[in-house]
């Protein structure tokens, strides 16, 4: 009785973690609007890069599968940059960091070689952004098309560039997650 009342409440505390990363951001939603600076200072809005595939990309420098990730990342966004897409004309990357060190967000940036536009608040987990996003674990990702609308969640590795293929050719993709 006592591992069945521990398996029942191991479930229930599991359950708001996995849904609050899909409230308000399902398929087919507009993506919140984010507009914070870059290293430098300068505010750039996501809707900047209205008309491209963008991929928001949630990740910190303090996070290990998330700097792995950023090499991957560079070889997809050098790849498909200039692409035409069915739905948008080019792809991005908007990283959003949940650094709260700017000199360890920077150095990441310049190792990994990360030449697409990067943001952050420097706030960590208190960030808004992260609120509005209900980031609960990283990396995460949102993929939106040209028009702003959410077309797939938290792909990775062979999975993400999959889907961008397909959005290449032209061909249909089954939304993940």
């Amino acid at each position: 009785m006592k591992k069945l009342l521990f398996i029942i409440a191991l479930f229930c505390i599991n359950i708001p973690v996995i849904y609050s990363q899909t409230i308000g951001l399902e398929i087919g939603n507009r993506a919140p609007d984010i507009n914070l600076p870059n290293p430098k200072g300068e505010n750039i809005a996501l809707s900047a890069f209205k008309g491209k595939i963008v991929l928001i990309d949630f990740w910190a420098s303090w996070c290990p599968p998330c700097v792995k990730e950023q090499s991957e990342l560079v070889v997809l966004y050098n790849r498909y940059k200039d692409a035409e897409f069915t739905n948008g004309k080019g792809f991005e990357i908007y990283g959003v960091s949940l650094d709260n060190k700017k000199a360890n967000w920077e150095n990441i940036i310049k190792k990994a070689y990360i030449n697409w536009t990067q943001v952050s608040d420097l706030k960590f987990w208190a960030s808004p952004v992260a609120k509005t996003y209900n980031i609960q674990a990283l990396p995460f990702n949102v993929l939106v098309d040209g028009k702003g609308i959410i077309i797939a969640k938290d792909l990775h590795d062979n999975d993400l560039e999959y889907f961008i293929t397909k959005l290449l050719s032209g061909g249909e993709t089954k939304s993940k997650n």
